[in-house]
């Protein structure tokens, strides 16, 4: 099979609504030259955690990242661009990231590169990918990755949700007028976006998520345009 038709197999295996439970590692694993993949969510009510893991490392290094709060995740989704290291033992990634680099320990993870999950301004979490050995990504690998995590970034968030909306749901009926401006919003961030409804009441719901506050307040926001989803967060 070309590189080509293993791509375009792993966006169609993103592409497809499915099981939530569905392996969202093996599509970066089929196309890209690393050892291991790991998919997380930084932040939200529940704090970070692991979607996916490919391996035990791969979830090793997620928890590490997760616990002292440093490493190529974080980084990426701050900067909302793609982290590459190609040794993370090399003295520059010493010195971003001391602690974890320290508690790596011997652990075989030697390349790593971290590409951000986010929309507009809904910061979500990252794709870590590693490598048993000092390797580097191409342009055209890089570009496949961020393709790849643009189509991911759809089932974490409906994964991550899923729980979170049922819960809402059993609360009590909200007033009517609060139902009207989350309509509203929706239109607004749809027509921000150019995407579908449903996806983006997802994307408000998410937003509301991953900061802790109400679907109601988001709206607010959305229609007094004091929040746009099309604007990228700094």
């Amino acid at each position: 099979m070309s590189d080509r038709a293993r791509f375009d197999d792993a966006v169609r295996a993103l592409s497809t609504p499915g099981d939530l439970r569905a392996d969202l590692c093996s599509p970066f694993l089929s196309v890209l030259p690393v050892t291991g993949v790991s998919i997380s969510v930084l932040g939200g009510i529940a704090g970070p955690g692991t979607i996916c893991a490919s391996d035990r490392r791969a979830s090793r290094l997620d928890e590490l990242q997760f616990d002292l709060g440093e490493g190529p995740c974080w980084q990426a989704l701050a900067s909302r661009r793609p982290v590459l290291t190609e040794d993370i033992r090399h003295k520059t990634a010493c010195d971003a990231w001391p602690a974890l680099v320290g508690a790596l320990g011997d652990e075989r993870i030697m390349g790593v590169f971290a590409f951000p999950l986010a929309l507009g301004a809904v910061g979500i979490g990252a794709v870590d990918l590693y490598t048993e050995r000092p390797a580097r990504l191409d342009d055209g690998e890089v570009a496949d990755a961020v393709a790849l995590a643009g189509f991911a970034v759809w089932h974490v968030l409906h994964r991550v949700l899923d729980d979170h909306r049922s819960q809402e749901d059993s609360n009590e009926e909200e007033p009517a007028s609060s139902r009207r401006e989350f309509h509203q919003a929706t239109g607004m961030v749809l027509a921000q976006m150019g995407i579908q409804a449903s996806d983006a009441a997802l994307l408000i719901r998410a937003h509301a998520f991953s900061t802790g506050r109400t679907v109601v307040e988001v709206s607010r926001d959305v229609v007094d345009r004091r929040l746009v989803f099309s604007e990228e967060m700094p």
